[in-house]
């Protein structure tokens, strides 16, 4: 009895045994099967599955060092991708222009018929009086943009530079600028950097003037902040010359007096009229720039000086002063924080055209109230 108690027993234990190896040798042979990089088993069944798979996996890690082979620039993609957004903003435009060709009006207070911007922003602004003759938010502090570059251009030529000098173009001048024609080395004169500043809105010219002034970079923003002081731009404070950083901010009611101020330096103001125009390095290379102004050239719009600005905070920005064509009277026109890139330009141009219209009414002569006579 004892004796079958015991070969029971250990029938059990090696049945037991046996599925146990027979767990682990099925387990194994699924490893086997599933790792790329297993060794191979003698399953005939699992070995077809198994090759499949290794070469699945050292097809994928060539793909990968053949990718990692790849140059990191390629001419063809980014001509791809040019195109791509050039597409992309064209239909923006087109949008933003069916949108805006045709000006919105609505009643004020006062029963008059007035413009009804999409702007978040916009100024009309008598130079002459310092009058605001129509506004919207005018007083509203708002990020910039490259507007900035108009007092970049103020504080580098209060102290009369020289104009012929040469500069450098440092790296750090180039780096993460985001949109600038210049190379690092480049040799230019600070003309050809104001011309780049002011016409292509080049953000390595504005760092360059900024470092070759007296001031230096740094210093140059606290110039520019303690200029902005002087002209009591109340609302304006500025972080660094090109308008790349948001902390660049102004009013509509600020940049429509700073335009007019800068723009009776012809230094500026005839830059800001050029529509396009060449620089040549020392090193012979030729760089050919349009401005980033569209009224420039336009027949119905009298452009005296101008300056764009875009970044994602500010949204489309635009400072012109223009004359008006009966009487040469010149009014500042600011628009800020437009939806789109020809938003900014329609706006501007619809105001204009408003104002054109109330011309005689505004700056006509006043008429005078008649002088009592005396009575006999």
């Amino acid at each position: 009895m004892r004796f079958h108690v015991k070969q029971k027993t250990l029938f059990w234990i090696s049945a037991s045994a046996c599925a146990g190896i027979l767990v682990l040798a099925g387990a194994s042979a699924s490893a086997q099967t599933t790792t790329p990089d297993a060794p191979a088993t003698s399953s005939k069944a699992a070995k077809p599955a198994h090759a499949r798979t290794l070469a699945q996996a050292r097809a994928a890690t060539a793909a990968k060092q053949a990718a990692g082979r790849q140059p990191a620039y390629s001419a063809e993609r980014a001509a791809t991708r040019k195109a791509t957004l050039a597409r992309a903003r064209a239909v923006s435009t087109a949008r933003e222009m069916a949108d805006t060709i045709l000006p919105r009006y609505k009643v004020d207070a006062s029963g008059d018929l007035v413009p009804d911007v999409r702007a978040a922003a916009a100024i009309i602004y008598n130079p002459d009086t310092n009058e605001v003759l129509w506004e919207a938010n005018s007083q509203s502090q708002r990020s910039i943009a490259s507007i900035t570059k108009v007092m970049t251009a103020t504080v580098f030529l209060e102290n009369n530079p020289d104009l012929s000098q040469q500069a450098v173009v440092a790296r750090g001048d180039v780096f993460q600028a985001s949109t600038t024609h210049l190379r690092a080395n480049d040799k230019v004169t600070a003309d050809d950097l104001l011309h780049l500043l002011l016409i292509a809105s080049d953000n390595a010219a504005a760092r360059a003037l900024a470092r070759v002034s007296p001031y230096g970079s740094e210093g140059f923003v606290r110039r520019m902040n303690e200029k902005a002081a002087e002209l009591g731009l109340q609302s304006t404070s500025y972080a660094d010359p090109s308008g790349l950083l948001n902390d660049n901010v102004s009013s509509a009611y600020d940049m429509a007096r700073l335009i007019t101020h800068a723009s009776a330096d012809e230094r500026i103001s005839s830059v800001m009229r050029t529509s396009e125009y060449t620089v040549r390095t020392a090193n012979r290379r030729v760089i050919t720039f349009h401005s980033t102004n569209h009224l420039l050239g336009r027949p119905d719009v009298d452009v005296r000086a101008g300056k764009t600005g875009f970044i994602s905070k500010a949204g489309y920005c635009l400072a012109t002063l223009l004359r008006l064509p009966e009487g040469g009277q010149q009014v500042a026109v600011v628009v800020l924080g437009a939806r789109s890139n020809a938003g900014r330009f329609m706006e501007t141009q619809n105001l204009f055209a408003w104002l054109t219209t109330k011309a005689p009414t505004i700056f006509g002569p006043k008429p005078t109230a008649p002088v009592p006579q005396p009575q006999e």
